[in-house]
């Protein structure tokens, strides 16, 4: 019923709170359809996991920007937001409660999504347990590689991939 890399999404945003991941999962299924035809539903989504990981870095300025952009795009998309299994009134309230404590200067603090589904609800739970994740646990902000995943992680099969590509490119054109 809800797509996989969705369910991995709500895993980690409410078990490890590795939003850096929840990220890198949605944004790939977010490619998977043409650019023309991409859900724009899922970016909104992408943007909360995005805000909040620079919420919990002191990023105030990133995290203000990406969650008021995430509460304009879903606040165009409030039927996919239905769909998701999500109670649209409080996850926008929750949106906009938390761009106001980053406003305000408060410090970061871990949300859960207001989902409204018990079958998806139950699906995410039975996800977390097999990965061995504890549901609904606060972030660890003393964990230095989740606060700053996107400098610390091996990055080498994506700069792999990169020059694979860019050698392509170059063939193609005789160079």
């Amino acid at each position: 019923m809800y797509p996989e890399p969705y369910v991995t999404y709500l895993v980690h945003f409410h078990g490890d709170r590795d939003y850096f991941e929840c990220h890198e999962v949605l944004e790939e299924y977010w490619k998977e359809d043409p650019s023309g035809g991409r859900k724009s539903y899922l970016v909104g989504l992408i943007q909360i996991a995005v805000g909040l990981y620079h919420y919990r870095r002191g990023n105030s300025s990133g995290a203000t920007r990406m969650l008021a952009n995430a509460i304009r795009i879903l606040s165009r998309e409030k039927d996919a937001v239905s769909s998701l299994g999500l109670e649209e009134e409080k996850l926008f309230s929750l949106l906009k409660e938390t761009l106001k404590n980053i406003q305000d200067g408060l410090p970061y603090k871990s949300i859960d999504l207001p989902i409204n589904d018990p079958a998806l609800l139950h699906l995410c739970r039975e996800e977390a347990e097999r990965k061995h994740i504890h549901w609904g646990t606060a972030s660890d902000i003393e964990n230095s590689f989740l606060i700053n995943k996107h400098s610390l992680r091996n990055r080498s099969s994506v700069i792999e991939e990169r020059e694979k590509q860019l050698k392509k490119k170059r063939e193609s054109r005789g160079l």
